[in-house]
């Protein structure tokens, strides 16, 4: 009995288990649309672009910041081994040197304007000094230009953004297409197989009366063989097409993913009038990038201007110091004032504590002359700015031949489904008539064979143009700058 228990409970425990993991395996179901926003919102590219754009706005915040007061705080210990040495005359020397005696007594021997190397007497070997600095930008061309580049900055990496858009829509659209059109082939294999294998079965019983050759089963057999294998290596294809569009959109490769809707749903036709309505470079986002480029390039060369420009900016130095015979002097007081006059004291003596300094005023940067340096820095600037108009003109005409040829692609694409889509229409009549005439006793096995050959061949050609020609469509609106609409465009 507890061996039966035990038993029914792991049967429980992996139902439950089972349950879990078909759930967790149900595969997500993605439209068009639903792919493109999964891909916005998930693609690395669109990820790293989306950084790019929050690392212009934190450069921006950067460079107004240069702007604001900028406060800098030290705090210093030193102790030197040896003081240097003070050189000075004789005649100083003894001024400073406290000799009571009569000047011809100090350092006999040595001249009134010799040199001579005194101990330093102004300063103690240990010292201790805490300061601030405060500098406030009160005029700077530079930084002014930097302000409206950093803004140009921003706007570029918004532009360069659509671009990596306009390119994952691209991308994502032709994998969509693809696996949509290969799901109809597969059914269509499907169809083609229960009816030749209907047709197999329908044979085989008028051999079996009598009524057809064994080659005519054989025949048949062949062509479902051909099918059935054609499916299988078909069938890996598309899945191979299925992991392509998880790589595009970033979807676990891991986890199934179908895609919704028909073939119906694709839309093909267009007119190319519409697209040359209000055409205009500017709606390439490459176009505006390059753009965003000029607008970078120019601020550069303004910028070599204003450095040729005075500054002006105001400061404020403030902070405290001692001195002392060794380190610990720095932080207690050594000195015994008790027996000083407190006249002497208020005369400007005071202990050896900390004592406090502080200095502000303004400073006035003027460039006078810096050997020709930044009117090469500008001429330089310039001529990048010549090779950005000439990448404007070698744009426009890539732009012009790149429309052209999806135009041209996109009509020879149109003509070419259109003649396919009457060919397998006439090949399904040739089909089903054939079909019908051997079962009536008039046709061969043989006419039924090559008309079955030849609707699935014309069925290949129908579904290889009917992509052709909706990636041709996605070329002529990448190639016309309309992939992108007004919710995935940056404002």
């Amino acid at each position: 009995m507890k061996r039966l228990y035990h038993l029914l409970t792991i049967l429980m425990a992996l139902s439950a288990s089972a349950k879990v993991y078909a759930q967790a395996q149900t595969p997500a179901v993605f439209t068009l649309e639903q792919a493109i926003e999964y891909a916005l919102q998930h693609s690395v590219l669109a990820k790293n672009a989306i950084l790019d754009e929050e690392a212009a706005q934190a450069k921006v915040k950067e460079t107004v910041g240069i702007g604001l007061p900028q406060v800098n705080g030290s705090v210093t210990v030193a102790h030197n081994q040896q003081l240097q040495r003070f050189f000075q005359t004789k005649q100083v020397a003894y001024g400073f040197s406290g000799f009571q005696g009569d000047y011809n007594d100090f350092l006999p021997g040595v001249g009134d304007n010799d040199v001579i190397a005194a101990r330093n007497f102004f300063q103690l070997p240990s010292s201790g000094e805490a300061k601030l600095s405060v500098t406030q930008i009160l005029f700077n061309g530079s930084y002014l230009v930097g302000l409206k580049a950093a803004n140009a900055y921003k706007d570029l990496a918004y532009k360069a953004t659509d671009q990596t858009k306009e390119q994952l829509i691209q991308q994502v659209t032709k994998a969509y297409y693809a696996v949509l059109i290969n799901k109809e082939r597969i059914e269509l294999f499907n169809s083609n197989i229960a009816r030749v294998d209907t047709l197999l079965r329908n044979t085989k019983a008028l051999h079996e009366n009598g009524f057809a050759e064994g080659i005519d089963v054989d025949r048949i057999k062949v062509t479902l063989n051909n099918l059935l294998s054609e499916r299988d290596k078909f069938s890996d294809l598309n899945q191979l097409g299925v992991e392509l569009l998880k790589f595009q959109i970033n979807y676990p490769m891991s986890q199934p993913l179908e895609v919704a809707g028909s073939i119906e749903s694709i839309e093909i036709n267009a007119d190319l009038a519409h697209y040359r309505e209000d055409w205009n470079y500017k709606n390439r986002p490459d176009y505006r990038v390059l753009e965003a480029n000029r607008k970078l390039q120019e601020l550069n060369i303004r910028n070599q201007y204003a450095n040729a420009m005075p500054s002006l900016a105001a400061f404020l130095n403030a902070g405290m110091m001692t001195q002392s015979r060794n380190i610990g002097g720095v932080f207690k007081t050594e000195t015994n004032f008790s027996a000083v006059p407190n006249d002497q004291l208020q005369s400007g003596i005071g202990t050896d504590k900390w004592y406090g300094y502080s200095m502000f005023g303004l400073s006035l940067n003027v460039p006078i002359f810096s050997g020709l340096q930044n009117v090469y820095k500008i001429q330089q600037q310039k001529l990048s700015m010549m090779k950005i108009e000439n990448n404007f003109k070698l744009m426009e005409s890539s732009i012009d031949l790149e429309i052209r040829q999806a135009s041209v692609n996109f009509e020879n694409a149109l003509r070419s489904l259109a003649t396919q889509k009457e060919n397998m229409e006439l090949a399904g009549k040739v089909a089903r008539v054939t079909k019908i005439k051997y079962e009536q006793g008039v046709g061969s096995n043989l006419e039924v064979v090559d008309a079955e050959d030849g609707l699935r061949q014309a069925q290949i050609n129908y579904y290889s143009a009917l992509f052709d020609a909706a990636v041709a469509k996605v070329d002529l609106d990448k190639a016309y700058g309309s992939l992108l609409t007004p919710a995935n465009e940056n404002k």
